[in-house]
């Protein structure tokens, strides 16, 4: 990339009614006209100041923005004659409705500073902060909360609670684009923090807490209660391992490397170096919600450079869509043509940024983040870390000055090794792997469950010929699955017990399977495969269930007849059962090394393909639903698994499956 040259990322307009519109008033405006004897806001003085347009009625945002200015100053200039008690005590009350009371406490303080970094950090937090909250406040009356904050203030469940006029007042400073639009050009980057009035942040503080004011009257006169949903929270934070642990040197680094890259804007730079600084502090929450809108203006950067399109790094007006994330990482741009900034960025990045942004069973950090889905108290160092670690390989890769002493030091290396061998976790494709894999192992459990003697089961086998029958056609089907797993794995003696193990879905789950822009006929089949999966992994868990409790009823000879009678005819169905779903997991598996090779099947054949695999999935559904405590149906358990069996031989014979695909 090319020195930087950027002194704004805010577009003149938009640069226009953030820095200047607001003080073109010179007024000195009056704190009591807005701010009661009591403490609360005056909301009919607040809305006179927003004006309307003649033609249709909406919001003049350019009146509106020159009105509010000195009102803006008036109450910023309150706050700082207050103390922290004070405010506490005359304000505290009326944030409990956000959750965040403590939040709003600590933006007070950022406010008496007025340091450039932090107050932009406070408007950040506050402004996902209240749309959680107003989401909250959404469903006292709807369902189905809006996702983005523009569709939240233009609803009318909002305008019951709070008025119309407030919600329009709002939307002058974080709800439209047209207005200030201040959460948007943070959360995506387009701001420096030389770029935002602290005034703005005490105004939206102030009318936080004038939102308090109007909701517990609406409260009080509704008998309605306000109930927060609960916050996002990691449960699997060793999927999210990539990178090592970040240390005192690796974060000096870091600093300096931060200096010359040109990934970094200038302008940016106070950013960067608050979010190592809030790492280093433990303050994990502050370094994501900085860093993550700086990696946007840095892959930005990227993005209009490789794709020749420079203006694209600016906001754009109401009219046009920003560059942001979701354009960047898409595989066209809006004209058509091929982004080439995937090329640019290699696979394991892009991966990663996917893993970590989009794919709907990641963290989706940026998401959660910005619309006050998570607890910023507890979020977990090791999300941080990871998000840090990949910022550094981004600063080392793309940089014009030479840094080969950086790329090459003992801390620095290991980090671009990891990320140059990054394979996705959230995509579709490795999520089926692990559900494979945890249902195998499930099923493996099988022989290790508690049981009654071996010769009560053999008492009980009622259908020895089509056992006998059953297990002849399966071991053929596998017999022929041996072509196709790797030579280690196949046994000529015992094909059955040597091909359909965990250590079969091991090896074949090791193989990389391109997961970027997956074709929707793909997507299609993973989702049915996927379900397969899910539906055989409730058999084996409700197996176990069943088995456990039955044979702590046998011990205790608290089985009438008739139980004991189908207690052993699940044992009995149990030792056919285990192969036939560990078959349909191993077809999974290589179903899945195919995956892309769907592609090329004609209509005809991809019909008849999905045709069979919704086949399957019924039949597993079924499975679910005779091997169920209610249902208790192992003779029927038996006839099912005896017609999936012949299902699978039928199309394999036709070589419909992978066995087209991989020849």
């Amino acid at each position: 990339m090319a020195s930087d040259p950027v002194a704004s990322c805010l577009s003149p307009a938009v640069h226009y009614r953030i820095c200047k519109l607001g003080f073109e008033k010179k007024d000195t405006y009056d704190i009591n006209n807005v701010l009661s004897e009591k403490g609360e806001v005056c909301w009919q003085a607040v809305t006179e100041h927003v004006y309307y347009l003649e033609s249709d009625q909406s919001v003049d945002y350019i009146r509106s923005i020159r009105s509010l200015g000195p009102v803006c100053e008036s109450v910023d200039l309150h706050f700082k004659s207050l103390t922290k008690e004070q405010f506490a005590a005359q304000y505290a009350l009326w944030f409990h409705w956000t959750n965040c009371t403590k939040l709003f406490l600590e933006i007070f303080d950022i406010l008496q500073y007025t340091q450039a970094t932090e107050v932009a950090l406070g408007l950040m937090k506050l402004t996902s902060c209240v749309e959680r909250a107003l989401g909250d406040v959404y469903l006292l009356i709807g369902t189905d909360c809006p996702f983005l904050l523009r569709d939240l203030l233009a609803s009318e469940q909002l305008a019951v609670v709070f008025g119309k006029a407030v919600m329009d007042v709002l939307r002058v400073f974080i709800g439209s684009p047209y207005g200030l639009n201040l959460r948007n050009v943070l959360w995506h980057g387009f701001a420096a923090p030389q770029e935002i009035p602290a005034k703005y942040c005490a105004m939206l503080l102030f009318l936080t807490a004038g939102l308090g004011q109007l909701l517990q009257m609406y409260l009080l006169q509704t008998k309605h209660t306000l109930i927060h949903r609960p916050y996002v929270i990691f449960l699997s934070l060793d999927e999210l391992d990539v990178f090592p642990d970040l240390n005192h040197e690796t974060l000096s680094l870091a600093e300096e490397l931060v200096k010359l890259s040109s990934f970094v804007l200038k302008a940016m730079l106070p950013f960067w170096m608050a979010a190592l600084t809030a790492f280093r502090q433990n303050r994990y929450a502050d370094c994501v919600i900085l860093l993550l809108p700086q990696l946007e203006v840095g892959l930005r950067l990227l993005f209009t450079t490789t794709n020749k399109c420079p203006n694209r790094l600016l906001t754009a007006e109401p009219s046009t869509l920003y560059t942001t994330f979701d354009e960047m990482l898409a595989k066209h741009l809006h004209n058509g043509e091929v982004n080439q900034l995937p090329a640019v960025l290699e696979e394991p990045a892009m991966e990663f940024l996917w893993d970590f942004l989009n794919h709907q069973e990641g963290p989706r950090i940026r998401d959660r983040l910005s619309h006050g889905e998570m607890n910023l108290e507890t979020f977990p160092r090791e999300v941080a870390n990871q998000i840090v670690a990949f910022a550094i390989t981004l600063l080392c890769r793309f940089s014009d000055g030479d840094i080969v002493a950086f790329k090459e030091h003992m801390v620095i290396k290991p980090l671009l090794k990891c990320a140059s061998c990054y394979h996705s976790q959230f995509h579709p494709i490795p999520r089926l792997k692990k559900q494979v894999l945890e249902c195998m192992k499930s099923i493996c459990l099988w022989p290790k469950l508690p049981t009654v003697p071996e010769e009560h089961v053999q008492m009980f086998k009622r259908f020895q010929g089509n056992d006998e029958a059953s297990t002849l056609m399966l071991s053929e089907i596998v017999s022929e699955l041996q072509q196709y797993v790797p030579q280690d794995c196949r046994s000529s003696d015992d094909p059955v017990n040597s091909i359909l193990t965990e250590r079969i879905l091991i090896e074949l789950g090791t193989r990389h399977i391109r997961t970027l822009y997956s074709p929707r006929a793909v997507l299609e089949i993973l989702l049915i495969l996927r379900k397969i999966s899910t539906q055989c992994h409730r058999v084996s868990e409700q197996v176990i269930a069943s088995t456990e409790a039955r044979y702590k009823q046998w011990v205790n000879k608290a089985l009438r007849s008739r139980q004991r009678q189908n207690y052993l005819r699940m044992l009995n169905s149990m030792k056919f059962l285990s192969p036939v779903l560990r078959l349909i997991l191993v077809l999974i598996t290589l179903e899945l090394a195919n995956i892309h090779l769907v592609c090329k099947k004609n209509p005809f054949d991809y019909q008849q393909y999905l045709k069979f695999l919704k086949s399957i999935l019924q039949h597993t559904e079924n499975l679910v639903t005779y091997t169920s405590p209610e249902k208790n149906k192992w003779d029927e358990t038996m006839e099912l698994t005896n017609k999936a069996l012949m299902k699978i031989r039928k199309i394999s014979g036709r070589k419909l499956m992978l066995m087209q695909l991989v020849t």
